[in-house]
């Protein structure tokens, strides 16, 4: 989930691996897009108004997992630390780790740059005294962060359960480039949504008022405005599947009909029935969560999780490496 934003959207000014990766991704057989394409500013907005939505229970239980734990995480990881938030979106659970940590300086880290500069200024008028360094940049990869807080301790922040989104190898490699970017000694405090039972999952990527179904199919209108795309919208239709092998959500953009298109003036050509899978979201159990942080080079230190045991958040530290065993 990484790039500069397109703020105007004109057709020319699309990210080079924004097209690289819808070209290869229409070729490829099963049609597959990656989900860090969803997040121009209408999908970020979209993203935001499903956290809101009353089948979508990750953000609302994770954010009360944060209010309780907040003090134990303040009195583990210790006050002062610059808090570096991968992916932060609106940043709306950040004040509360921002209340009980008192750091020294927060850093969000974000693909799309506009809604970045508004949330961080949102943020920056309810804590006045604290340096808000706003980072638009690719977190897959390992970071220089900014000088003023390069010899800092730092505290990593990966809230939502945006590791979910990403294949387990790509996941381990996230993991990795986070340790690289925040440095021996840090500590990351992320969440991660737990394996139930599969109508629960299936709702909350499918719910009622159709504001997920937007935001999948908002892949499509980015696709034709950035990128000269002529795809019929509305001959495709959103889906949520459980993959139960997997252990993941899988969202589906399908085809209703035979359709041709082009996209930067490639043709394409899809059948009735057919899909593009833009999305995972994987579902980890206590011990597979464990086992992710530590082939990533983080060492769990703490587990907390909701009372009905629907989501987990993790306190983990990048200590030094040492050989087996």
């Amino acid at each position: 989930m990484s790039k500069p934003e397109i703020e105007d959207g004109e057709q020319g000014l699309a990210d080079p691996q924004f097209r690289a990766d819808v070209l290869t991704g229409l070729e490829r057989r099963p049609r597959a897009i990656p989900a860090r394409w969803f997040y121009d500013r209408r999908g970020s907005e979209l993203f935001e108004d499903i956290t809101a939505l009353p089948e979508y229970y990750p953000t609302r239980t994770e954010t009360a997992i944060l209010e309780t734990i907040c003090p134990e995480v303040a009195g583990i990881a210790g006050r002062g630390r610059a808090v570096v938030e991968f992916g932060s979106g609106s940043s709306t659970k950040t004040p509360v780790l921002l209340r009980c940590t008192e750091p020294s300086a927060y850093v969000p880290i974000d693909i799309s740059g506009a809604f970045l500069r508004e949330s961080s200024r949102v943020l920056s008028q309810a804590f006045p005294n604290l340096l808000v360094l706003p980072f638009e940049a690719d977190f897959m990869r390992a970071l220089v962060l900014p000088q003023a807080v390069a010899d800092a301790p730092k505290l990593g922040f990966f809230p939502g359960s945006t590791i979910g989104n990403m294949i387990p190898l790509m996941a381990v490699d996230l993991l990795r480039a986070m340790r690289a970017s925040l440095g021996e000694g840090a500590m990351l405090l992320i969440g991660m949504d737990r394996v139930k039972d599969p109508a629960t999952l299936v709702a909350a990527y499918d719910d009622t008022a159709g504001v997920t179904a937007a935001f999948n199919l908002n892949l499509l209108e980015r696709i034709n405005r950035e990128l000269d795309g002529t795809i019929p919208v509305d001959a495709f239709a959103h889906e949520a599947r459980w993959n139960d092998d997997r252990a993941r959500i899988e969202m589906h953009l399908v085809a209703r009909r035979d359709v041709d298109f082009s996209v930067d003036g490639r043709p394409f050509a899809m059948a009735a029935g057919e899909s593009i899978h833009t999305e995972n979201s994987h579902k980890y159990g206590s011990r597979d969560a464990r086992i992710l942080l530590r082939s990533g080079g983080w060492t769990p230190l703490k587990e907390w999780t909701d009372p009905d045991g629907l989501f987990s958040v993790y306190l983990a530290e990048a200590q030094a490496e040492r050989p087996a065993p």
